[in-house]
């Protein structure tokens, strides 16, 4: 009888171990080990976009578990039950929340924030609350986007007018005339480098030079400075002063009526004197000239 079915025996053995191993083996490449010790929590959510089974869960970015169920209940609005499954050393202080959040690669992922104030911990089993975090994507279509779809309209002005502007004949004048002003300048540039080679260096002997004699004069000219220096300039001053002083005295006597030189400059009724003398005396003259027999006799015998 044990020979008779021991073929079947082995097959179905074979098919058991066979279905064992590949509940494993998916469960391992879905990240979960079954032969290692976890609790089960539950989470409470109203939005759980881009979560799957097996999406993974963080504490202070180190992963302590993954999803391992998502159930929507239908008998109320809003609400999506996740289960959890986490290693069996992690604790869940009262008072915390786990968030969801969505990257750019891998989906979204569950973040557990500890209440780090409260010695109370949640049992296996208990109800979690959970938030949704609005992630960078979510934030790009709800901000960005609009932005973007109203600057469509102005862009593609934009456009028509830098459109216009490439096929302006003028443009392309432009260009031309730029080109040749390249060339101008590359010109320019290699008379500036002969000039460099040939013209500088005699300038540079040339200042030289000119350094020397500047030098020269500078030398001079601190002689002088020295002889300046030696010069009594105080003494030189007590002598001008002395000098403006007699002057000024003698503008004060020429002013004066008190000498003669002041009466004759300053007292007019001299003036007037010597003016009607000297008018008598030209009189006298012209009347001598013209009548000398009145007053020269000359008598022969």
């Amino acid at each position: 009888m044990w020979k008779k079915n021991s073929k079947e025996v082995i097959i179905g053995f074979t098919t058991i171990v066979s279905l064992v191993l590949l509940y494993i083996g998916v469960n391992y490449l879905k990240g979960i080990n079954l032969f290692k010790p976890a609790n089960y929590y539950y989470v409470a959510c109203s939005n759980v976009k881009d979560i799957n089974v097996s999406s993974p869960v963080f504490v202070e970015g180190f992963k302590v578990g993954l999803v391992r169920d998502i159930v929507y209940d239908y008998s109320t609005v809003d609400r999506i039950t996740l289960e959890v499954r986490l290693d069996r050393g992690m604790k869940i202080s009262k008072g915390s929340y786990v968030s969801i959040e969505s990257t750019l690669l891998s989906g979204a992922e569950l973040h557990i924030h500890l209440n780090k104030y409260v010695t109370e911990f949640h049992k296996p089993g208990d109800l979690l609350e959970g938030r949704f975090k609005e992630g960078m994507i979510m934030s790009v279509e709800g901000n960005l986007l609009p932005v973007i779809a109203d600057m469509m309209p102005k862009l593609d002005s934009i456009l028509t007018g830098l459109q216009t502007l490439v096929n302006n004949p003028s443009l392309t004048q432009s260009l031309t005339n730029l080109e040749k002003t390249t060339e101008q300048l590359e010109t320019a540039s290699i008379r500036l480098n002969a000039f460099l080679n040939n013209d500088v260096p005699e300038i540079t002997d040339g200042l030289k030079e000119t350094n020397l004699n500047l030098s020269s004069f500078s030398n001079n000219l601190n002689n002088f400075s020295s002889n300046l220096n030696k010069l009594d300039f105080e003494q030189s001053v007590l002598s001008l002063n002395s000098t403006l002083e007699n002057i000024n005295a003698l503008s004060m006597k020429i002013n004066s009526k008190d000498n003669t030189f002041g009466l004759l400059l300053n007292d007019s009724l001299l003036y007037n004197n010597l003016n009607r003398t000297v008018e008598n005396a030209s009189g006298l003259l012209i009347d001598v000239k013209q009548n000398p027999k009145k007053y020269v006799r000359f008598s022969l015998f």
